[in-house]
């Protein structure tokens, strides 16, 4: 059983900045993508980020150059450093992993709120 644990939502001001995290648990497979999403109201998921186990990195272009993902391998954690944030970044944000062995396995975080108001 694997499990996403986020935390670092909350209330910020436009052009703030908050970090996000999530720490997965259980039986992963060590070459997998970890990434971040998000869903606003009305509206359908997005990708923010993601990164591969390697190192390699995707980014919204919405969110290119304001937000940075990181991954820490040996503790299968992964972080999200929004900076610059705008009222259309608000959302609430999922962690997730996927990685394949034969068949695609994917699982998320509960999700955490991000609210970016003055």
């Amino acid at each position: 059983q694997v499990q996403l644990v986020e935390s670092g939502g909350g209330l910020v001001q436009p052009g703030g900045s908050l970090r996000l995290s999530c720490a997965a648990s259980g039986s992963i497979f060590s070459i997998n993508v970890m990434g971040w999403y998000r869903q606003a109201p009305g509206k359908e998921r997005e990708l923010v980020a993601t990164i591969t186990s390697g190192g390699s990195t995707n980014y919204a272009d919405s969110v290119r150059g304001r937000f940075t993902i990181s991954r820490e391998n040996a503790k299968k954690t992964v972080a999200l450093q929004m900076n610059n944030l705008k009222p259309e970044d608000t959302a609430v944000y999922y962690c997730n992993i996927r990685w394949s062995w034969s068949t695609l396995y994917d699982y998320w975080g509960q999700g955490t709120q991000v609210t970016v108001s003055s």
